[in-house]
């Protein structure tokens, strides 16, 4: 394969928007050259193969300078010396411009399918884990045979709004975990690992899922929970109350988000339109590569996210929704706590076909 020469097109610390997205192609070919010639395409991994977690790909995406204007993110992952190596080559080509982070290992926030169902496990989460009624933004939620995740908002789906019915919004590996999950397959809250069951703990049914497979490539880890008559809800965020509007990200907006393990954290957004972002998903799916991905770090002490916030609702200071949380890394950002990955909610919410509740 021909090598992509960029050498000369980007030396310059700024770039508007344009430029930015125009030079992330040019290297995101030459990244996957790189990666060729060290024995690994910059594809997405099956499951049963060799480890993808572990393959020289990097991420690249969009991130905002100092003074408001573009560079490129570079993301390569901490233990994996050909990645570092190929992303040296790339920020070589990029220029001075260039946001490198290490990553860690990106695994999807919650820990999928579980048989048998575990004991309750609550003690690290700060998170609402208890049986929680009226149903909230921020409560552990999960399909009866997953440990548990976060339900992330309240979702309408466009032409059944007459009738009342109403969705609960969270990931694909909470709501569904299995590709074998069907719609109709309960649906509880809290999850099973906080010691929600059926038919007791029962809020609703999957609805709908965004379906993720193995070898293909991703945008959106999307699901809804159709909730049963009678499930009273409380559509409130904390400092922001209801959530109707949703955004773009463009890059250093101060966000926060409730989940069911860390609850309330807030963050700030480091890089937007990251393609190539691989999240490990365990042993049915292996490992996915998803692109058009925003990047955030903790603004606090801890972590932005851990394990069991996925499915969370990521929002701007203003409440306008901008990402739903599915992934993250344990080591990474300024604080050394791990950075965490969103899809964009505009791409959620067209995907299944539907708008935030209002």
């Amino acid at each position: 394969m021909t090598r992509v020469r960029v050498t000369g097109l980007v030396q310059t610390l700024h770039m508007e928007l344009t430029e930015a997205r125009e030079t992330k192609s040019k290297l995101a070919e030459l990244a996957r050259d790189l990666a060729e010639q060290a024995g690994a395409r910059a594809e997405p991994y099956a499951a049963g193969g060799r480890d993808p977690m572990r393959a020289p790909t990097i991420a690249l995406g969009i991130a905002v300078q100092e003074d408001g204007s573009y560079g490129i993110a570079v993301r390569y992952r901490l233990g994996v010396p050909t990645a570092r190596a190929i992303a040296r080559k790339v920020v070589a080509e990029a220029g001075v411009g260039a946001d490198v982070r290490r990553t860690g290992r990106i695994r999807s926030l919650a820990d999928g399918t579980v048989s048998p169902r575990p004991p309750v496990v609550t003690a690290q989460a700060l998170g609402e884990t208890d049986r929680v009624r009226p149903l909230r933004p921020g409560v552990s939620i999960a399909h009866a045979d997953v440990t548990a995740g976060t339900l992330g908002a309240f979702v309408v789906r466009a032409g059944e709004e007459a009738d009342g019915a109403r969705f609960a919004l969270s990931n694909c590996h909470v709501l569904a975990g299995s590709p074998d999950a069907t719609p109709g397959d309960v649906v509880v809250q809290p999850g099973p690992a906080d010691g929600g069951q059926e038919p007791d703990d029962r809020v609703g049914e999957l609805a709908q899922v965004v379906p993720l497979a193995a070898g293909e490539r991703a945008t959106v880890d999307a699901a809804i929970a159709r909730l049963d008559e009678g499930i009273a809800i409380e559509p409130e965020y904390p400092a922001v109350g209801r959530i109707t509007k949703t955004a773009q990200a463009v890059g250093n907006e101060e966000v926060a988000k409730i989940g069911r393990t860390t609850a309330l954290t807030h963050g700030r957004v480091t890089a937007i339109e990251l393609d190539d972002v691989v999240v490990g998903y365990g042993e049915e799916l292996g490992a996915l590569s998803f692109d058009d991905q925003v990047e955030v770090e903790s603004t606090g002490e801890g972590p932005f996210s851990r394990g069991g916030d996925s499915g969370s609702l990521v929002y701007r200071a203003d409440g306008v929704a901008l990402g739903l949380l599915f992934a993250g890394s344990e080591t990474g950002g300024s604080n050394g706590t791990g950075l965490t990955y969103l899809n964009p909610i505009d791409a959620v919410l067209e995907a299944l076909g539907v708008r935030l509740a209002s």
